[in-house]
C-alpha cells in the first residue's frame, strides 16, 4: 500500500516539474527587460543594445533596454534580483559585479546566490600607458625606475575601487613595486593627468584610450590581458614585459534571477551564443574594442567567481575601506 505521504511528495514533485516545463515552453511571453548598470552610450549599454537587438529575433519579442546607472550597480542588481524568475528581466553583469560584491560592507541582494548567469558577452583589454615622449617607452623601464625609486612614480587609475584601480594595485603587488596608485574621477581627468605630467602612468580600460595612443599622446606600454591586443598587436601583455604575475582583463555578460527555470537559461543562452556569433553583432562588438566571447552559463559564473575572489583578495591586501 502506497502511503499517503508518499503520493503527497509524488504530487508535490510532479507540479513543480509540470510548473518548470511550462514556463519554459511559455517563454517569452512577453518583452524582455534587460537592465544595465550603466549609462547610456557606453561600452556597456552599446553591448547591451546590439545582442539585445539580435536575441530579439531569434525570441520573437521586444528586448527593452532599461539602463539604471550608479551606486556600483546595487540599484541595478537589486531590481533584477527582486523581479520574477521567469527569464523576462536580465541584468547586465561584469567585473564590476564582482568588485561591488567585494568592496561593499552590506548589500540588498547576494551575488552569488540571487542570479543565474546566463552567458557571457564580451571582454575587454586594459592597458598601461605613459605620455609620448616621456621618460618611459617600455614596461621593463618602468619597473626598473620604481624598484630604484621607491615611491616615486605615481599611476593614475579612474575612481577607487573600480575594475581598473584594483588592476593598478595588483600590478604593484605583482610586481613588487612601491608605488602610489593615484585615483582620479574618470578617464578624461586620467588622460588630463598624464598630458599634464601630473603622473608617470596611467592603468585604463583600451576603449576610452585609443583615440589619444592612435593621435602619439599616449603610449601604450602593455596590455594587461593574457594575450596581445587586437587593435594593438605590437604591444606586448605584462606578461611578455616581464610582469609575469600579472593578468587582468575586463568582461560583461548577463543573469537572470535565482530560480529561473534552467530551459529558460538554456535557451536564453543558446540565443546569446548565436548573437555573439552572428557577423553584424561581431563587427558591431569590435568597432567597439570589444570581443566577443560566446559561452556557457557555466563558464560566465566561473569569470564572475573567480573574480570575485581576486578582486576581494587585491581590495584586503591594498586595506582599501569598504563602503
Amino acid at each position: 500500500m502506497i502511503s499517503t505521504m508518499f503520493l503527497r511528495g509524488a504530487g508535490v514533485l510532479l507540479a513543480a516539474l509540470l510548473a518548470t516545463q511550462a514556463g519554459a515552453q511559455g517563454f517569452p511571453a512577453k518583452p524582455i527587460r534587460l537592465v544595465v548598470p550603466n549609462a547610456p552610450g557606453g561600452a556597456a549599454d552599446l553591448t547591451a543594445r546590439a545582442v539585445g537587438q539580435k536575441i530579439s529575433e531569434t525570441l520573437g519579442q521586444p528586448v527593452l533596454i532599461d539602463n539604471k546607472p550608479g551606486a556600483g550597480g546595487v540599484v541595478a542588481g537589486e531590481t533584477v534580483a527582486k523581479a520574477a524568475p521567469d527569464g523576462h528581466t536580465l541584468l547586465l553583469i561584469s567585473s564590476g559585479t564582482a568588485v561591488s560584491a567585494a568592496l561593499f560592507r552590506s548589500l540588498p541582494f547576494d551575488t552569488t546566490k540571487d542570479f543565474i548567469p546566463v552567458a557571457p558577452l564580451a571582454t575587454f583589454d586594459l592597458v598601461i600607458v605613459a605620455p609620448e615622449g616621456g621618460r618611459f617607452k617600455t614596461l621593463g623601464e618602468l619597473v626598473a625606475y620604481a624598484r630604484a625609486n621607491p615611491g616615486k612614480l605615481n599611476i593614475g587609475t579612474p575612481n577607487i575601487g573600480t575594475t581598473q584601480n584594483l588592476a593598478a594595485e595588483l600590478f604593484k603587488s605583482a610586481a613588487g613595486l612601491d608605488v602610489q596608485i593615484v585615483p582620479f574621477n574618470g578617464t578624461p581627468a586620467v588622460i588630463n593627468a598624464l598630458r599634464g605630467g601630473q603622473v608617470d602612468a596611467g592603468l585604463d580600460i583600451l576603449s576610452p584610450l585609443l583615440a589619444q595612443i592612435r593621435a602619439h599622446a599616449l603610449l601604450p606600454l602593455a596590455v594587461t590581458g593574457d594575450k596581445r591586443s587586437r587593435v594593438l598587436p605590437a604591444v606586448p601583455t605584462a606578461r611578455e614585459a616581464g610582469v609575469t604575475g600579472f593578468v587582468a582583463a575586463s568582461w560583461n555578460g548577463l543573469a537572470v534571477p535565482a530560480k529561473t527555470p534552467r530551459d529558460v537559461v538554456e535557451r536564453l543562452n543558446r540565443d546569446v551564443v548565436a548573437a555573439l556569433k552572428d557577423p553584424v553583432v561581431k563587427k558591431k562588438l569590435e568597432d567597439l574594442n570589444l570581443d566577443p566571447h560566446p559561452g556557457t552559463p557555466e563558464q560566465a559564473a566561473a569569470m564572475l567567481n573567480n573574480d570575485m575572489r581576486r578582486w576581494g583578495e587585491v581590495i584586503e591586501r591594498a586595506r582599501i575601506s569598504k563602503q
